[in-house]
């Protein structure tokens, strides 16, 4: 039970903190438009990435940077043009809306989801590599334990994040309110975008 903890406490520490993916749930989210699909497609994804980083993807990507630099500028540039759709949103808010047009069909919010997790090489550094090289420290079955906590935590972060933004609902009533949500996301995908461009 002690590693079930421990990958928990390790998998939550490197999951709240706001990127790209998180941002993205949160709009979805305060918006009630495919939010448990968007939870789905995060909660999986984490858990496949977490569990290739324990059966040992983590060594195989040590020993082929190349795959990281591919990642590195594919989601350099999506970042980016996210963050450009973000600053126009900024602009041209509405209320209580999930896109310009005030709605996002599920395939776009689904693909976009899959694109801002599987596109963001930070995930593959916080779920691969970090938690999989923790992990397996522990060796056998412990690393699958500590797997199991971290995957765990994913899924309440999630599950809190999605359903939990709908308390924050009267807020974003207003236009100015997603002004500023919007904003902000553009600022953090510019930031992360140009982050990952710099250390290429």
């Amino acid at each position: 039970m002690s590693l079930l903890a421990a990958g928990f406490v390790t998998g939550l520490s490197l999951i709240v903190a706001i990127g790209a993916q998180n941002a993205f749930v949160l709009r979805m989210a305060i918006a009630r438009r495919h939010v448990l699909p968007v939870i789905a497609v995060c909660a999986i994804s984490d858990a496949l990435l977490i569990t290739a980083g324990i059966a040992g993807i983590a060594t195989i990507l040590d020993h082929a940077p190349g795959v990281i630099d591919v990642i590195r500028w594919a989601g350099a540039a999506f970042l980016i043009g996210y963050g450009l759709l973000a600053a126009r949103r900024a602009l041209r808010p509405s209320a209580l809306s999930a896109a310009p047009g005030g709605a996002v069909t599920i395939g776009a919010a689904l693909l976009t989801c899959l694109a801002l997790t599987w596109l963001n090489p930070h995930t593959y550094l916080d779920t691969v590599l970090m938690v999989g090289s923790v992990a397996n420290h522990y060796g056998n079955p412990g690393r699958w334990w500590f797997g199991a906590g971290a995957i765990a935590a994913s899924a309440v972060w999630f599950v809190a994040l999605g359903y939990g933004a709908r308390y924050l609902r009267n807020w974003f009533a207003k236009p100015g309110s997603w002004r500023i949500l919007d904003g902000s996301v553009a600022v953090l995908m510019f930031g992360l975008g140009a982050g990952l461009v710099v250390s290429s």
